[in-house]
């Protein structure tokens, strides 16, 4: 089985069309796509074949007239089965960061290859981001990363706001990552105008153990994932965290653990 994860921010001014054509495609995997008017956020699992075919398809179908032919997917191998079903969604928008009318199709920040991510953040004038949630975080990080202390990814805005006008005093520069990418896009796109430099780590945390042998030079810990499998090790490889060792001990985080527990259930 395969794991495979993709996003993209392009205009869907047929968003509809777009969700009923991803429901035909995605009938022999199991996971979630969500569609908005900004574009596409998804991860699915499968038959390697299955995976395969949903991507040629993703990049070749007629409908959706090559505005995905360059989506890239993040892979890793599955033990645990990562999902029960499928879903595709149609939504306001593919990630919620709690700001209105952010335009994350025309802006964004500053690309980091994984190769050259390693020595950015080694430089004295850079913050380093950790653009999750503290029970994620407190998983696995970059080294020197800073933990904006959040439960959900509506609440970052807040830490940036509070935290820019120090960071421009400063003179520093900000390199942001995130599990996949998505949440630093659309993150970037909205401090695009702040006045402070903007860097991302392209294609997130996952690209970063693909590309780089030895990541466990640069990363701390494991990578949580948002399905049962729980956890990645720094060479994509399922490890044996478990939903109590994320949330376990924290009276805020019960209701995630709880609900991971459910999900476990419903993937036996």
């Amino acid at each position: 089985m395969l794991h495979t994860a993709f996003f993209k921010f392009v205009r869907l001014d047929d968003a509809d069309a777009v969700t009923a054509r991803l429901r035909e495609l995605t009938q022999d995997v199991l996971g979630s796509i969500l569609v908005a008017e900004e574009g596409i956020n998804g991860v699915l699992a499968g038959p390697v074949a299955a995976v395969h075919a949903f991507e040629q398809a993703l990049h070749t179908d007629p409908l959706f007239a090559g505005r995905f032919a360059d989506v890239t997917f993040k892979h890793s191998a599955c033990t645990t089965p990562p999902f029960a079903r499928i879903k595709v969604h149609r939504k306001p928008e593919i990630v919620m960061l709690g700001v209105d009318n952010v335009d994350a199709i025309s802006k964004k920040g500053i690309d980091v290859s994984p190769q050259a991510w390693r020595e950015l953040i080694a430089q004295d004038d850079v913050v380093v981001i950790d653009n999750r949630n503290s029970f994620e975080f407190k998983l696995g990080k970059f080294k020197n990363a800073i933990d904006p202390g959040v439960d959900n990814f509506r609440d970052f805005p807040k830490f940036i706001e509070d935290n820019v006008p120090l960071w421009q005093k400063e003179g520093k520069r900000v390199a942001m990552y995130c599990t996949g990418g998505i949440r630093c896009e659309k993150t970037s796109a909205w401090m695009s105008d702040m006045g402070v430099p903007v860097y991302q780590l392209e294609g997130g945390i996952l690209r970063y153990f693909e590309e780089m042998p030895d990541a466990d030079k640069d990363w701390e810990g494991e990578c949580f994932v948002f399905d049962n499998r729980i956890a990645l090790d720094t060479h994509l490889q399922e490890t044996a965290t478990t939903p109590d060792d994320v949330y376990g001990g924290e009276p805020e985080w019960e209701w995630r653990l709880q609900r991971a527990r459910r999900l476990e259930e419903d993937s036996d």
